[in-house]
């Protein structure tokens, strides 16, 4: 999550530096060239953390009119100027504003102030927990259901295609195979009213010719995924050449999904262990075999493809997926 800080006072400002020395991010003063709407407009975006410095009704007032549902809101966060209460003021689960809320509490002896009811009842916040195993969450509007089951004392049954270490929290109950569930962790849609939950570990390692517009580099991609039956939600990054790190489409491609796009050198991706579909022409070129296949696993930290080299249309495309291990914590 890329912090950011707005104070509005002196005393505002030294608790803003204080947290940016202990949470990361970039703590600013609002006055002069810095104005309220206009720092709130550069930095509202999916995953970030905004922390107004101030009373809650000025961060309110910041954000209203650009918010827009739950999956894309970034995490908003009011903490006085004295450092008493910290309190998360949207994208509570999925955007990390409470857990960013609890940080700041951590770094300057505040008192979160987590209104959500699933935290406020000791329950299990099932948006949360996708957030914190780096889960997307394809239909927001499922989690509702879910959770208000959770809160009415009803049990939850969750299956996962991977195996979740520890034991099941109080509430739900982790199911295998065909046994219905009430949601998924899965690559594959659970199908209709199921809370899906899709694990964030694909890699997509592209190679193009210079100029490749963004709708080709889509298409290609489209066309990548549906073949290994993998969804665009599970890409985690896009990864290339070094050479290519200011490629227009690549980078257009990425600002759109909001997907990092991670470059690598010649060095790097001929270090890469394993057995790729070589090329001489892209050797004599750009001084490694094989940019796609490499590049997706080195990525994934050696994860294994999942789709060997695809080629077309002046793109090369592969997929390799990283290792996955989820748990039960939501707070880390």
């Amino acid at each position: 999550m890329n912090l950011y800080y707005l104070a509005f006072s002196p005393r505002g400002l030294a608790l803003a530096q204080k947290l940016a020395e202990a949470l990361g991010g970039e703590a600013v003063r609002c006055g002069g060239p810095v104005t309220l709407g206009g720092w709130t407009a550069e930095h509202f975006a999916p995953g970030a953390g905004l922390v107004y410095v101030g009373a809650c009704g000025i961060a309110v007032r910041a954000v209203a009119p650009r918010l827009t549902t739950k999956d894309k809101d970034p995490a908003v966060v009011a903490v006085d100027e004295r450092g008493h209460f910290a309190v998360p003021l949207v994208s509570g689960h999925l955007g990390g504003a409470n857990e960013l809320a609890r940080r700041i509490a951590a770094a300057c002896g505040a008192v979160p102030v987590v209104t959500t009811a699933t935290d406020a009842g000791g329950l299990f916040p099932v948006d949360d927990w996708a957030r914190a195993q780096g889960c997307a969450i394809p239909d927001p509007k499922r989690i509702k259901a879910f959770s208000a089951a959770v809160l009415a004392g009803k049990t939850r049954r969750i299956r996962s295609d991977w195996p979740i270490a520890g034991t099941p929290p109080a509430g739900v109950e982790l199911v295998t195979g065909g046994t219905p569930c009430d949601a998924a962790l899965s690559f594959t849609d659970p199908g209709p009213g199921i809370l899906w939950m899709v694990p964030r570990i694909v890699m997509a390692g592209i190679g193009c010719r210079r100029g490749v517009p963004a709708d080709k580099l889509e298409t290609a991609l489209e066309k990548a995924l549906a073949a290994a039956g993998i969804p665009a939600q599970a890409v985690a990054a896009v990864c290339t050449i070094d050479r290519k790190a200011h490629e227009p489409g690549l980078l257009e491609l990425c600002q759109t999904h909001g997907w990092p796009l991670r470059a690598y050198t010649p060095d790097q991706l001929n270090r890469v262990e394993g057995t790729f579909t070589p090329s001489a022409f892209v050797a004599r070129t750009v001084g490694v075999d094989n940019v796609c296949e490499r590049a997706a696993v080195l990525g994934a930290a050696g994860g294994p493809l999942l789709l060997p080299k695809q080629a077309g249309d002046g793109v090369t495309l592969a997929l390799a997926r990283m290792a996955f291990g989820p748990d039960w914590k939501w707070n880390r």
